[in-house]
């Protein structure tokens, strides 16, 4: 859930960046939302930490003491609220993410999720994920969250070296994460994800490839492998700014990525996102709601959303971000039963650019299907099939655009960063040109002018 959070303000600043697009007439814009059956994915945000990495830059809060009771009352109010205003009649899945989710009691878990079975349809075997620290989480807890209805866990390993743990300030030792994932194991057999990041200050191609190797003989079948980013105001981005550490050459973290990937396939895991692996099946159902551009219910301090406000007569999608600092958050839930600080209707250009952004982070890609269900008069052959950017993308291996849908190739997805301005540069120009009325009786063609700066 991390990487997803970070990857939606990447998709804000890229499509921010963007012109408006677009002139008066009428717009081969999205499908209304309400056309679609009522479902969507639950996320949970547990804000509190013992203690903060000294990587992360993430809403998150260390506090003396947590008044559980309280922050449990307006999980479950806001959660109400919000199913009711989406009118959702059934909830795919639950994230409880952080935060250091697996610190709260499982009671706080049970009360939430009956409050969501209460408000809609929560299917028996729908997926219940809790983000936990391998330094809170015992057998005893987990089996206490196995009871209260989780039914998966992903555990933050992030290495298994105790001089990488320190330098990542975190609480627990390689030891403590190997004796918690095997407990996890014996849990949540075949739903047991664990996290890695790589590109850490001073790591080797070597030293990499070790920690692969101790990776593959503990994990289960799901592993998300992160990239360190040296976020600004973070502890180990004032070491690295300073010089107390190195940052690590983009060549070698792009071998390091190469390398991970090639043990990962070569072991049955399926390379199904760009952080993402698993292996029989062991896909995150959570994840792919955000990947797939389907609705989603943010609650708790700092958490995002995106759905349709259909007992308010909504008929186009939100983008809501819920009050950041806790204290603040729970005023606002106990006042007005939700603490949602901004809300913006998306425009029709903003879904189909979060959505191709999304997307192409999938080994699927985006199908016709979906993308039909945003576009309903502009296919991806439309937008994507003409001479362009993305024609040429394809002409050089990056891309596919076939029966089944846009895709990136291993090479496309290894570089999408670098893909993504121009894709989403030729989907404003050819949405901004479909959208304009006809000039003379000639018209004017889709995809035509010059690109601007």
């Amino acid at each position: 859930m991390a990487a997803a959070r970070g990857w939606l303000r990447k998709v804000a600043a890229v499509a921010g960046a963007l012109p408006g697009g677009g002139g008066p007439g009428r717009a081969p814009g999205p499908a209304p939302d309400t056309a679609a059956p009522a479902t969507a994915a639950l996320y949970v945000h547990w804000p509190y930490c013992r203690k903060r990495c000294s990587y992360c830059n993430f809403n998150t809060y260390v506090v003396p003491a947590v008044d559980e009771a309280a922050v449990r009352a307006c999980l479950v109010r806001e959660a109400q609220t919000l199913l009711r205003l989406s009118q959702v009649h059934s909830v795919t899945s639950v994230f409880f993410g952080g935060g250091t989710p697996s610190l709260a009691s499982p009671g706080t878990v049970a009360a939430v999720l009956e409050a969501v079975a209460g408000a809609a349809h929560l299917p028996a075997g729908a997926e219940v994920t809790l983000e936990a620290n391998p330094s809170s989480t015992s057998a005893s807890a987990l089996d206490g969250f196995r009871a209260a209805g989780v039914n998966r866990l992903s555990i933050g390993v992030q290495s298994l070296d105790d001089a990488e743990l320190r330098m990542l300030g975190r609480e627990h030792t390689a030891a403590e994460a190997r004796k918690a994932v095997e407990a996890a194991r014996g849990l949540f057999p075949g739903r047991t994800s664990i996290d890695l990041l790589f590109g850490l200050p001073g790591q080797s191609r070597d030293a990499w490839a070790q920690r692969l190797e101790a990776t593959l003989r503990l994990c289960d079948d799901h592993i998300s492998l992160y990239q360190l980013t040296l976020e600004r105001g973070t502890a180990l981005a004032a070491q690295v700014r300073g010089g107390a550490l190195p940052a690590p050459p983009q060549d070698l973290l792009a071998d390091m990525y190469q390398t991970a990937r090639n043990v990962l396939v070569a072991a049955g895991f399926r390379h199904y996102e760009v952080s993402n692996f698993a292996r029989k099946g062991a896909l995150s159902t959570h994840n792919l709601s955000y990947w797939r551009a389907e609705q989603y219910i943010g609650v708790g301090p700092g958490a995002h959303g995106r759905f349709v406000l259909r007992a308010e007569g909504g008929c186009s999608r939100e983008a809501r971000v819920q009050t950041l600092e806790p204290v603040a958050w729970m005023r606002e839930v106990q006042s007005q039963g939700h603490g949602t600080r901004s809300r913006a209707v998306l425009s029709p250009l903003e879904q189909l650019e979060e959505l191709l952004t999304l997307g192409l982070r999938m080994d699927e890609g985006i199908t016709h299907e979906r993308w039909g269900h945003f576009s309903p008069q502009l296919s991806l052959q439309a937008v994507f099939g003409e001479p362009g950017e993305a024609r040429a993308l394809q002409q050089e291996g990056w891309l596919v655009l076939d029966s089944g849908g846009l895709r990136c190739t291993w090479a496309g997805l290894a570089v999408l960063d670098s893909l993504l301005p121009d894709l989403l540069w030729q989907l404003q120009r050819v949405l901004g040109a479909a959208r304009r009325p006809p000039r003379g009786a000639a018209g004017e063609r889709a995809g035509g002018g010059a690109r601007g700066l």
